[in-house]
């Protein structure tokens, strides 16, 4: 296969993503949410390698007519935040006026997180949380805290995507790249496992559910925190 048409390959592989959010979408308006979540995780999943591949096939040089960049984007915006934030108010875990704020911030702070030029630091990782409610919801979905919690949650994650705080990027982000990397596959691994059993699972899954996110989330912080090494003075 020649150089072109695997850069093809990996902007149709990103494109695919809006396939899956409208699988995602028509289970998620029929209340199926284990099955919304189950694509959505699909979705993350080709989110996590089509990068990986566009930098390896130099997809900006050998299909510069597609903007691979924009295109994520687009897929991002459906499957991370739409219809995650969709499930939030759909599911009965926010009821009320809790549910309208919680869609409003989600989706407006969101897009605008999302057209920031300054969204990733010089390590490539996130400057300000990503905006990943898909996986945020999925948790809250596994956990089921009260409104006022989930309320809460999301009012600061909402909050920390317009700091300088920093978050990994499981495949990009150098330090601490390994234990970042398997934190996000065994964390893929337990939402696909809570997903199919509907939610009915165990505390230990759940825990290693949280343990895995609160890693996701604060890995970042931690590193802004603990400087990289200390030098020597003579």
């Amino acid at each position: 296969m020649t150089p072109r048409l695997k850069a093809l390959s990996v902007h149709l592989l990103t494109a695919s993503g809006a396939v899956l959010a409208m699988f995602a979408m028509l289970a998620a308006v029929e209340g199926e949410w284990s099955m919304m979540f189950l694509w959505l995780v699909v979705a993350l999943i080709v989110d996590g390698i089509d990068g990986p591949l566009a930098r390896r096939y130099e997809t900006q040089k050998n299909w510069p007519t597609y903007d691979g960049v924009l295109m994520d984007l687009i897929v991002d915006y459906l499957t991370y935040v739409f219809i995650p934030a969709f499930a939030l108010f759909e599911s009965g875990l926010l009821t009320g006026w809790t549910g309208w704020v919680a869609i409003i911030v989600i989706c407006y702070g969101s897009v605008i997180y999302f057209s920031d030029t300054r969204m990733k630091t010089k390590d490539k990782s996130f400057a300000g949380f990503p905006a990943c409610w898909n996986m945020v919801v999925l948790v809250l979905f596994a956990t089921r805290p009260g409104e006022m919690v989930i309320l809460f949650v999301v009012i600061l994650l909402s909050v920390a995507m317009f700091t300088s705080l920093k978050f990994v990027h499981p495949t990009r982000t150098p330090r601490w790249h390994e234990a970042s990397l398997a934190a996000c596959i065994l964390w893929i691994a337990l939402a696909a496992w809570a997903a199919w059993m509907d939610f009915q699972i165990g505390p230990l899954t759940q825990w290693a559910l949280v343990l895995c996110s609160l890693y996701l989330c604060l890995a970042g912080i931690v590193q802004q925190v603990v400087p990289v090494g200390i030098r020597r003075v003579r």
